[in-house]
C-alpha cells in the first residue's frame, strides 16, 4: 500500500527523534516498524526524499556512536548492544528501501550512504575480534545493504568497488562469520565486470582473487565464490595464468575441479573461458605431465600428479564437443607429450606391478568402495585425448604414426578394470587416426600378427583383417544384405 501523507509524516517524525534523542529500546521498535513498512513495494516506491534523508541522518548519528564504541564498549555493555542493534536495523531499513527501486538507490547514493556505510563497516571490523553476535549482525546487514543498492545500478557498483577494493573486501572476507563472508562475496560478484576483473590481475591485488579461490575450498556451501570464479575469473586468461602460478597444488585442484564441473553444465554459446586460457592449461599439462609417473612408486596422494590427472580430464572435455577449443589440436607439443606419456605409463605397467598395470580385479578401487585411486582411467583418458586431437586433423594423424603411437594404442585394446572403457576409447582413437589417411591404413595392413590375437577391435571399427603371406591386410566389412 502506498504511503499516505500522514503515515509519511509519522515516519519522518520518528526518524528525526532517533537521529537526535538519547537512544532507547523504543527507538529500536520504531525503526523496526520502518524496516517492515519498506518491505512493501508500493510503500517503498512512494517514500519521499525527506524520509530517505532522515533515514540517512539516523545512520550518520549511529556512525558516530559506533566510533565511540571502540573505547567504551567494555564499560557500557548494555548501551553498546543497543547501539549495534539499532545500527543493524538502520542498515536493514536502507537495504529494504533499495529492493528493485532505482530511484531510492540513487537518492541514498547522492546522500552519501555508500561512503558512510563503508566507514561504519571499517569501525565495526575493529571491534569484531570479540565475536559478538550484535557486531556480526550489524556487519551482515551493512553488507546486504551494499549488495541491494548495487543491483542494477552501475554508479553504485562503481562507488562500492572504489571504496571497498581491496582492503575492506579483504577484511570482510577474513571474518569468522560465514554469512558475512557470503554476503561480501555477493557484493563482489554484483560489482564485478570485465574491467574490474582485470584490476585483480595486478600483483598487489592478486591476493583478493586467491582468497576467494581459497574460500571455494574452505567454505564449499558459499555459492557466491563459485559464481565469482566461473562467471568472472575464468573469463580472464591473464588472471587464470597468474592465479595458477601462485597457487599451491591443493588450490590448483580446487580451480580445476570447478572448471571440470562447469564444463558439464555451461552452454557452448556462454563459453566458460577464452581459448588462450585453455591453451595455458594445455601448456601446464605438457610441461608437468611426467609428474604422474610418481604414482607408480609413491603415495597416491601426490598433489602434483593429481593436478596432471585433472588437467588431462579437462583437456579431454575441451577437445570433445567444443568448437572454440579445437584449436588445441594445433597446440605445440600437446599430442607428442600425450603419446610419449602413454608410452611411459604403459611400459611402467608392464615392467612392474603398479597403478598402471593392466588388472582384472579393480585394484585401483579403494577399500569400502567410497573412493577410487586418482589414476583410475588415466591411460584410457590419454588415449581419448589422442583420438580427439586426431579427429579430422591429418598432421596429428601422421604424427601419431611417426611416434609409433598406432601400435601402442592397439596394445591397449584389452579389458583393463583399472581403465574402464579403454578398449572403446582405443577403437575411437584408431578410427580417428585412420580416417582418410592412407599411410596409416597401410601401416595397419602391414602389421604382422604377434602371438594369439584377433581382429575384434578392428571389426568394431568396420574393418576385417585378412592374413596373406604373413601380413595382415585391412578390408572393409561387408554389410549384410
Amino acid at each position: 500500500m502506498a504511503a499516505s501523507s500522514e503515515s509519511m509524516q509519522n515516519v519522518n517524525s520518528a526518524l528525526c527523534q532517533i537521529a537526535t534523542e538519547k537512544l532507547t529500546n523504543t527507538h529500536l521498535t520504531t525503526l523496526q516498524t520502518v524496516t517492515k513498512a519498506l518491505r512493501d513495494e508500493q510503500f517503498r516506491a512512494s517514500v519521499d526524499r525527506e524520509a530517505l534523508g532522515n533515514l540517512f541522518a539516523v545512520l550518520s548519528r549511529l556512525s558516530v556512536d559506533v566510533e565511540h564504541l571502540i573505547e567504551t564498549m567494555a564499560l557500557q555493555e548494555a548501551a553498546a548492544s543497543l547501539c549495534l542493534k539499532l545500527t543493524a536495523e538502520c542498515f536493514r531499513a536502507h537495504r529494504n528501501a533499495c529492493v528493485q527501486c532505482f530511484q531510492n538507490q540513487c537518492c541514498l547514493r547522492d546522500l552519501g550512504s555508500i561512503k558512510l556505510s563503508f566507514e561504519i563497516l571499517a569501525r565495526l571490523l575493529k571491534i569484531s575480534s570479540g565475536g559478538s553476535n550484535d557486531i556480526y549482525e550489524a556487519l551482515r546487514c551493512g553488507i546486504q545493504f551494499l549488495g541491494n543498492i548495487a543491483v542494477g545500478n552501475q554508479l553504485c557498483k562503481d562507488d562500492i568497488w572504489e571504496l571497498g577494493f581491496t582492503h575492506i573486501f579483504w577484511d570482510l572476507l577474513e571474518l569468522a562469520d560465514e554469512k558475512a563472508v557470503s554476503y561480501t562475496c555477493m557484493v563482489i560478484h554484483t560489482c564485478l565486470d570485465e574491467h574490474k576483473t582485470e584490476q585483480l590481475v595486478k600483483d598487489t591485488q592478486l591476493k583478493l582473487s586467491l582468497k576467494i579461490m581459497n574460500l571455494c575450498r574452505t567454505l564449499p556451501e558459499v555459492d557466491w565464490t563459485v559464481f565469482i570464479v566461473t562467471q568472472h575469473f575464468l573469463k580472464s586468461s591473464e588472471l587464470v595464468r597468474k592465479m595458477f602460478t601462485e597457487m599451491t597444488n591443493e588450490e590448483r585442484l580446487t580451480l580445476l575441479e570447478l572448471i571440470l564441473a562447469q564444463l558439464g553444465v555451461v552452454e557452448e554459446e556462454n563459453c566458460l573461458m577464452p581459448l588462450s586460457a585453455a591453451q595455458f592449461l594445455a601448456s601446464c599439462f605438457t610441461d608437468h605431465c611426467r609428474a604422474v609417473l610418481t604414482l607408480s612408486s609413491e603415495s597416491s596422494d601426490d598433489q602434483e600428479a593429481i593436478v596432471v590427472i585433472r588437467l588431462l580430464d579437462i583437456l579431454c572435455e575441451l577437445t570433445s564437443d567444443w568448437k572454440e577449443f579445437m584449436a588445441l589440436q594445433d597446440h605445440s607439443d600437446l599430442l607428442s607429450a600425450t603419446v610419449d606419456l602413454l608410452k611411459e605409463v604403459h611400459l611402467l605397467g608392464k615392467t612392474s606391478k603398479n597403478v598402471f598395470t593392466v588388472a582384472q580385479d579393480f585394484s585401483l578401487t579403494r577399500p569400502g568402495g567410497a573412493d577410487t585411486h586418482p589414476a583410475l582411467s588415466f591411460k584410457a583418458h590419454l588415449i581419448r585425448l589422442i583420438g580427439n586431437l586426431c579427429h579430422g586433423h591429418v598432421v596429428n594423424q601422421d604424427k601419431v604414426r611417426e611416434l609409433d603411437g598406432i601400435a601402442l594404442i592397439l596394445d591397449n585394446c584389452s579389458i583393463d578394470s583399472n581403465n574402464p572403457f579403454i578398449s572403446q576409447w582405443a577403437v575411437f582413437a584408431i578410427r580417428n587416426i585412420l580416417e582418410h589417411n592412407l599411410e596409416n591404413q597401410k601401416l595397419i595392413q602391414g602389421l604382422r600378427r604377434q602371438g594369439v590375437t584377433d581382429d575384434t577391435m578392428l571389426r568394431e571399427m568396420g574393418f576385417r583383417v585378412e592374413e596373406r603371406d604373413g601380413s595382415l591386410l585391412l578390408r572393409p566389412l561387408k554389410k549384410d544384405p
